[in-house]
């Protein structure tokens, strides 16, 4: 006789076998809709920092610290889950409202940081292109503490003066970007801005050498503010420089007061001798006064054909060239001394 059987009959069986999928479908189901729900948080976006070295359990963490409405176990199990919880990058990232945990995965794994901006003007001072990047608290302040002499040594070119050698532009960034990176992209763009307009000069160019160009295109740049004129301006120069005549240019002047620069400048300062006394001294000043851009390094390069010797402003944004001395009095009373009136 056998003994009875524990087996369960084949019926209730398929049964618990049916649950038990059916529950394993409901969990996985249930955690697929989980990684697919938008995360609850601010109505803005939130700043996320992924620090090299951090574990996938303490971004998870960050995650939360961040503002996000999520569980740091329910994240981290997902990310290990997926089988891409090492391939989490350092960063720094913004999670717009309605992020799901699936899409926060993708960024974090893609590296899709978060890009500011900053822009860097035509015409600034090495000095004022400084406060700019102190101002811009998305940039860790790496140079704050630096002297221009040592700023430029931790750029790899030591020795070399500041001014002019970076290219005014829009650079974009992520957010917690060392402001040296930054410095390091305009100094390489103005080198190579640089190299590219000195082997577009004229043969019978003045100028020495691409330390020259620069030189001479950042006083353009601070001459006028019009593209069309940079050529006729450049042309001015181009010629005094050919016949020893000084520039008696006034922003060398202004540059060269620095600081004590009050906003009028006076008879006495264009007496004054200083390295950047365009009046007192012949030839280009010792450095570059400003950020050139693209369109001044090209006017030193190909000015405009020209005999002109003088320029004065009109009054409306435009210039009035000038051959003679005589011809440049006559434009000086016409447009400055009668308005002056």
């Amino acid at each position: 006789m056998k003994p009875p059987s524990h087996r369960p009959p084949k019926g209730r069986a398929t049964l618990w076998l049916g649950a038990a999928l059916l529950g394993l479908s409901l969990v996985l189901g249930g955690c697929y809709w989980w990684t697919q729900h938008p995360m609850a948080g601010p109505q803005a976006a939130a700043d996320l920092e992924v620090e090299p070295g951090q574990s996938a359990r303490q971004v998870a963490q960050s995650v939360a610290d961040a503002g996000l409405s999520v569980s740091p176990w329910l994240l981290y199990q997902w990310f290990r889950w997926s089988g891409e919880s090492r391939q989490i990058r350092a960063g720094s990232y913004e999670i717009q409202p309605g992020t799901s945990p699936a899409q926060l995965l993708r960024k974090l794994v893609d590296g899709d940081q978060s890009l500011a901006r900053l822009r860097i003007i035509e015409g600034w001072t090495f000095r004022q292109m400084r406060a700019e990047l102190a101002r811009t608290p998305s940039l860790k302040p790496e140079s704050a503490a630096m002297s221009d002499t040592e700023l430029m040594a931790a750029l790899g070119v030591p020795g070399e003066a500041p001014e002019g050698r970076f290219f005014p532009d829009t650079y974009t960034y992520a957010k917690g970007s060392s402001d040296l990176a930054i410095l390091r992209r305009a100094h390489a763009a103005m080198h190579k801005r640089v190299e590219q307009a000195w082997s577009q000069r004229t043969p019978d160019t003045p100028l020495q050498s691409p330390d020259d160009l620069l030189k001479l295109a950042s006083i353009v740049e601070k001459e006028t503010g019009r593209a069309d004129d940079r050529p006729m301006v450049a042309s001015v120069f181009i010629n005094r420089l050919r016949i020893r005549m000084p520039l008696q240019t006034d922003p060398t002047v202004i540059y060269g007061l620095g600081e004590r620069f009050d906003g009028n400048l006076r008879r006495k300062d264009l007496q004054t001798d200083t390295p950047f006394n365009t009046y007192t001294r012949a030839g280009l000043p010792p450095t570059p006064i400003a950020l050139p851009g693209r369109d001044s390094l090209m006017a030193a390069v190909q000015p405009a054909t020209s005999k002109a010797l003088y320029f004065v402003a009109r009054g409306d944004g435009t210039s009035q060239f000038s051959e003679t001395l005589a011809d440049h009095n006559r434009a000086v009373d016409k447009f400055q001394r009668k308005a002056a009136r």
